[in-house]
């Protein structure tokens, strides 16, 4: 086939056609996104104004917020320009960006939850211990940590997926720039990349949910030695909160990067890829702040605020 060079564009084919049924598919895509975006910063100024809120735990959770608001923000911008002007190009240096952002995003979050779930171990398991178990500094070395290997790893995936040299067929099958996808079109060799993209991805998806599990079985442990029915159930509604995520992201995740080739499908690709770039971010907010009872005080002081200085 004719190699296509990296000065053309790529076509993203996107989710859409311009029917009734997908315009209004589309309209929930946008009320979904303005929704994540608006309950993230709600979540991240709640955490910033309120100082009962100034624990690691939150600021755990005040990273996740950041990283759910940019993650929706890699993706529905683009697939908005795309369906309202019907240009669906994309060039290979923004295609390059997507993968490094999307994959930063996703790989940090991954380590971050695999960090969550350490700090509900602590505070649970040995809640004495906990101020030097899970000191500022070592929350603040996990959340550098996070963030320097989904970086590290989307930096290696766009660098390596832009080297490739790709066919005459440059239409992407999909709504952004993923590495899966763009990799189907190259015409050299691509089992080494593969190969190298499937340890990354047990290192970013199954290592990280090895903790979980670990942490969150070593709660089970403790919480059922507990005799105080109230304490057992403090437990669970913070821990469940935390696994309803944990479940959602992994299990999305595991679905689209470690499939065998031919089980992969473009139509499940992107009803995947849009349900853990779109809706899930709209999800984390909603879970922690109606299953938390902090952040809730923390909305209601917030809400009363607001309206007292309205009657001032």
């Amino acid at each position: 086939m004719e190699n296509w060079n990296l000065t053309s564009d790529f076509i993203l084919l996107g989710l859409f056609n311009h029917t009734g049924p997908h315009l209004f598919l589309f309209m929930m895509v946008l009320t979904t996104a303005f929704s994540s975006l608006v309950g993230n910063a709600l979540m991240l100024l709640l955490i910033l104004l309120d100082p009962q809120l100034h624990r690691p735990m939150y600021f755990l959770l005040s990273q996740l917020s950041l990283m759910d608001m940019m993650l929706v923000s890699t993706v529905v911008p683009k697939i908005a320009a795309d369906y309202l002007t019907g240009r669906n190009s994309i060039s290979p240096a923004g295609c390059g960006l997507q993968i490094f952002f999307f994959l930063t995003l996703g790989g940090g979050e991954c380590f971050l939850l695999a960090a969550m779930s350490y700090d509900r171990y602590v505070s649970i398991c040995h809640p004495l211990r906990y101020p030097v178990l899970m000191s500022w500094q070592i929350c603040l070395r996990m959340i550098w940590g996070s963030w320097f290997l989904g970086a590290a790893d989307g930096l290696m995936q766009a660098a390596a997926t832009l080297t490739f040299s790709y066919c005459s067929s440059h239409e992407i099958d999909h709504f952004f720039c993923e590495a899966p996808s763009l990799v189907r079109l190259a015409c050299a060799d691509t089992s080494l990349f593969e190969s190298v993209m499937y340890i990354c991805c047990v290192l970013m998806l199954l290592v990280p949910i090895s903790l979980v599990l670990i942490s969150y079985s070593l709660i089970l442990a403790t919480v059922l030695q507990m005799h105080s029915n109230e304490a057992c159930k403090k437990a669970f509604a913070t821990c469940s909160s935390h696994l309803s995520v944990v479940g959602l992201f992994f299990g999305a995740g595991i679905f689209t990067y470690m499939r065998p080739k031919s089980y992969r499908s473009a139509n499940h690709d992107k009803i995947v890829s849009a349900f853990y770039t779109i809706f899930t971010p709209v999800l984390n907010p909603l879970i922690y702040s109606l299953r938390n009872s902090e952040v809730k005080g923390a909305l209601k002081k917030c809400i009363d605020q607001c309206v007292a200085l309205n009657h001032d």
